[in-house]
């Protein structure tokens, strides 16, 4: 650990150092979907219908907005939430070039080269699919590759059981969690914080594309590695 004058232990030297930019507003392209930033009059309506095969209205439990009762209702939704600050919203598409899905960056920070993914949606016909996986690969391939983050935040309410599970096996650490960090829906959220570095992406994007290639999955789709398996082979 490098030490300053005084003796003091301080944090290491980032020689070279560069700030990333803002994510563009650009496609991303995969075998199985597309990322393509969300436009409210485009891709409501086509979510709206997506979204309400979750007859029980489970989408919508952790998130802060929702459940919604027509698409026009949606539609106001997401173009308040597009025009927040620091954010940019992007609508998954599946081969076809419906809309199944929607994933955000968050809290989008470029001074201190730091950025969040959030705000997943994922239809029914999106989730625990190959697609769903290949999306979020997507992003962080431009957060790591393409942009040059130092590191990716991933958050959630800490009783949120299915994204924590997510977030593990995409490879994010936990990193603790924030007791009444905020609240929504008129009732409390501690919320639980992962990330995943900039030295940690390598490993974790060669098992990202064992795992997506297509010689992983037998004739019914079916994985025949799971990604954690992906990941310990590449340790």
């Amino acid at each position: 650990m490098p030490l300053n004058p005084l003796g003091q232990p301080i944090g290491e030297a980032l020689p070279g150092l560069r700030l990333p930019p803002q994510p563009p507003a650009t496609a991303l392209s995969g075998r199985d979907c597309s990322l393509v930033p969300l436009d409210p009059e485009l891709h409501g309506a086509g979510l709206f219908r997506a979204f309400s095969a979750d007859t029980e209205g489970r989408l919508w439990t952790y998130l802060s907005i929702g459940p919604f009762s027509s698409a026009a209702e949606y539609r106001a939704a997401i173009q308040k939430a597009c025009g927040q600050p620091a954010t940019r919203f992007m609508a998954v598409l599946d081969r076809a070039g419906s809309p199944v899905g929607v994933v955000a960056w968050l809290r989008i920070q470029p001074e201190s080269a730091c950025i969040e993914i959030g705000h997943l949606c994922f239809s029914p016909a999106l989730q625990r699919s190959r697609a769903a996986t290949e999306a979020l690969y997507l992003m962080l391939r431009r957060c790591f590759d393409e942009l040059g983050y130092r590191r990716c935040e991933w958050k959630c309410d800490d009783l949120n059981q299915p994204s924590r599970r997510a977030a593990e096996r995409l490879g994010f650490t936990y990193e603790g969690t924030f007791r009444q960090a905020t609240f929504y829906k008129g009732r409390n959220r501690d919320t639980a914080w992962y990330s995943i570095l900039d030295r940690e992406w390598p490993a974790l994007r060669s098992a990202f594309e064992a795992w997506l290639d297509p010689s992983n999955f037998d004739s019914d789709g079916r994985q025949v590695r799971r990604l954690s398996e992906c990941r310990a082979m590449g340790r």
